[in-house]
């Protein structure tokens, strides 16, 4: 339990610092109506509730496989099913990705940075290619 709390409390602080950011912004906009027109398309064409079409719109777009017991019933619905998909699958994997990204950037110091003390020198040749022989090419 402690660790949801946990999670939580680092979801809402990324939340926070991903709201400065016009990209994000956009993004979660753009998101926001996909899934309110996903809402209202299904509680009209499909009779379902409208706690149950917003379920089915946001569900259907997380990648979680969780089964919902909803399922478009005509061929209208399922086209547009599609094409929501499509659209709204790229969205949220941007929106989630974002997130993650100010997640990351607005975490301590010494976790999750890159090491560039590192430092490659390119005239040397590893060990491993010294060894192989490559035919001369004439």
């Amino acid at each position: 339990m402690i660790s949801v709390i946990i999670s939580f409390g680092r979801l809402m602080k990324a939340l926070f610092h991903a709201v400065k950011e016009p990209r994000f912004v956009s993004i979660l906009t753009t998101v926001a109506f996909i899934v309110l027109s996903g809402t209202l398309f299904y509680s009209k064409f499909e009779g379902w509730s409208y706690l149950d079409s917003v379920y089915f719109a946001v569900v259907s777009l997380i990648p979680t496989g969780v089964d919902t017991n909803l399922a478009p019933s005509t061929s209208g619905t399922k086209l547009f099913t599609i094409l929501y998909l499509i659209i709204g699958t790229g969205l949220m994997f941007a929106l989630l990705l974002t997130l993650g990204r100010s997640m990351i950037k607005e975490s301590p110091k010494s976790k999750y940075r890159l090491n560039k003390d590192i430092h490659i020198d390119k005239t040397e040749v590893p060990s491993q290619l010294k060894a192989r022989h490559l035919p001369n090419k004439k």
